[in-house]
């Protein structure tokens, strides 16, 4: 399992650099492994001493002096398995240190779209864990001093010796076989926990809407299919597993008893001494226990190699394993150059886009529901890849950009806002620390979106906790508390999809200060809207249909040029009592 990591993080650098600061765990946990089985020939010399020298000289210096020898060896020996065990413990967790936070980066950065949901991987990252600090460690570090015994078998006698050989070679084969039978079945279970534990957490995510509509009782009853798929798939791979494991433990106690009797007659055609019966019994026993292990432990060393193609599959192609150049920091200059993406059946959502957004623009995008609309504003803040074609801004690809300085030259406010449980302020701030400059630049963006007096208004102000999703505010509140967060820090790239679909007249009256006071400090604003009021301080308006633009122009023109198709009279975007600003 070791080796198969090793070979996966060469397609995963952070992996690789993850492993190799575990190196020195690994070297020493050889080294006491080398140690304690050594040792474990302590017990093996001791009874054949017994046997074989205190027995026929009935000295009682030399018992005592071979049972301190006894003890000694056997407390180094449990001094180093502690050590041994603690070091298995401290390296899984300097690897989930190192592996967690790249693990929550790629699950945040792919999203539910990739294969499981988020918190999949880390239950399965949970499974590799335990693995190696458990039993398929264990096994994985004493494997290799088996042939030492079967070696040591040899030296007592020829036939001891072949009996450990073939007793190994049985258990061998008995793993292989055990393998073969659990695969299928350990990549069921894989599937259904990862299907069940999607399905449990999208559920829970419109839990309200379940409540309000009755649709708990159908709900429950569908996530309890997929909970019976998991567990008829866990109990088959548990019943293959049991059978292996019992006729395991059959064989190595029958191989233990034998060795005692091949002994008996070794002993009566006085080829070997009585107290060699005793050790070849301890020396086949401890040969065969490490490849007991390997069977027994087999469906828990299976879940982590499952956990590993995860991993492969997640941490693959991180953005992390790339050093990018520091470039300077964005003027807001967007341009997209003939974009296509395609779903995954393969059909197309966009399809040749290409536009370009000055800096100081405010460029608007309307089109019927289904048109690319909402795909394209997320192509364009690299919340969705492209499969051909190239989104620059500043004439670098929004991939050559790194994520920290690209994050913050980005205000983005999606249609569902996705806000996040912390406090009022944490949402605005983006998370980051907290500083005086912090807490300046997110009261500024809260007085850019209109939206400081009413955080002043709730119950702790700015330190208003907030639950998962913004859970305490109203859908109107959240949105202009995302077109704070999208305004902090004051970024040159401005994309709003929907703004006002949950404003009041108030709220409506905040975005469009907030636009035009983004406009006049040179930043490029790109908004999705249906309801026209808001559209009125908008340059340039992209018509979009069936995942292409079909007009693009000067916002009054491209009006009336809409109007004339539909044979009605111009719309006029502007609010009541209010001169309109192009």
């Amino acid at each position: 399992m070791w080796n198969k990591l090793i070979a996966w993080s060469n397609t995963a650098p952070p992996l690789r650099r993850a492993l190799d600061a575990c190196r020195s765990h690994l070297a020493f946990t050889l080294l006491f492994s080398a140690a304690i089985n050594l040792l474990f020939l302590a017990p093996a010399l001791y009874m054949l001493q017994v046997y074989d020298r205190v027995l026929q000289s009935g000295s009682m210096t030399t018992l005592a002096f071979l049972s301190v020898l006894l003890v000694a060896s056997l407390a180094v020996m449990a001094i180093l398995d502690a050590f041994r065990l603690r070091l298995f413990a401290v390296g899984a967790r300097r690897l989930d240190r190192l592996v967690t936070p790249i693990l929550l980066q790629e699950t945040l950065r792919k999203g539910h779209g990739h294969r499981g949901a988020p918190q999949a991987a880390l239950q399965s990252f949970d499974v590799f864990r335990n693995a190696i600090t458990g039993a398929p460690a264990l096994a994985a570090v004493d494997a290799p001093w088996a042939p030492l015994y079967v070696i040591v078998c040899f030296l007592i006698h020829p036939w001891i010796g072949v009996l450990a050989l073939i007793g190994g070679a049985a258990l061998v084969v008995m793993a292989w076989w055990n393998e073969t039978a659990l695969r299928p079945q350990l990549k069921a279970q894989e599937q259904a926990a990862l299907h069940s534990y999607s399905m449990i957490g999208s559920d829970a995510a419109g839990g309200e809407t379940a409540r309000a509509m009755g649709m708990i009782p159908s709900l429950t009853e569908r996530q309890l299919k997929a909970r019976l798929a998991f567990t008829d798939a866990n109990t088959k791979s548990a019943e293959i597993a049991s059978g292996f494991t019992a006729a395991t433990k059959f064989l190595r106690m029958f191989l233990q008893s034998a060795s005692l009797g091949l002994g008996a007659v070794l002993v009566l055609r006085q080829e070997i001494s009585p107290g060699a019966i005793v050790a070849a019994s301890i020396l086949t026993s401890r040969a065969l226990a490490p490849l007991e292990l390997i069977v027994t432990a087999w469906r828990q060393t299976g879940q982590a190699a499952q956990a590993l193609e995860i991993f492969k599959a997640l941490i693959s192609g991180s953005l992390d394993a790339t050093v990018q150049t520091e470039l300077p920091a964005p003027r807001g200059e967007l341009v997209v150059e003939n974009v296509a993406v395609r779903n995954a059946s393969g059909m197309a959502i966009l399809n040749g886009v290409s536009l370009k957004v000055d800096p100081g623009e405010i460029v608007g995008v309307i089109g019927p529901s289904g048109a690319g609309k909402t795909s394209l504003l997320r192509v364009l803040v690299g919340a969705t890849p492209v499969d051909t074609g190239a989104v620059r801004l500043d004439g670098a690809k929004l991939s050559d950009w790194p994520s920290e300085p690209l994050g913050k030259a980005i205000g983005y406010l999606p249609q569902e806002v996705s806000l996040f449980s912390g406090t009022v302020a944490d949402n605005i701030a983006r998370f980051a620390p907290r500083s005086p400059e912090r807490d300046a630049a997110l009261v500024a963006a809260a007085e850019a979106a209109g939206v400081h007096r009413f955080i002043l208004s709730l119950p702790q102000a700015y330190e208003t906790p907030l639950g998962p999703g913004g859970r305490g505010l109203s859908a109107g509140q959240a949105q202009r508390i995302g077109l704070a967060r999208a305004l902090f820090g004051e970024p040159k790239l401005i994309v709003l999809d929907e703004p006002n679909a949950h404003l009041d007249a108030e709220g409506e009256v905040a975005l469009i200060s907030a636009m035009k006071n983004a406009r006049e400090r040179g930043a490029a604003v790109i908004l999705v809207a249906h309801r026209t009021q808001v559209m009125r301080v908008v340059n340039r308006l992209i018509v979009m249909k069936n995942g292409q633009i079909e007009g693009m122009g000067p916002r009054d023109a491209v009006l009336r040029k809409l109007a004339q198709l539909a044979g009605v009279r111009p719309i006029q975007p502007q609010l009541a009592g209010q001169e309109a600003v192009s």
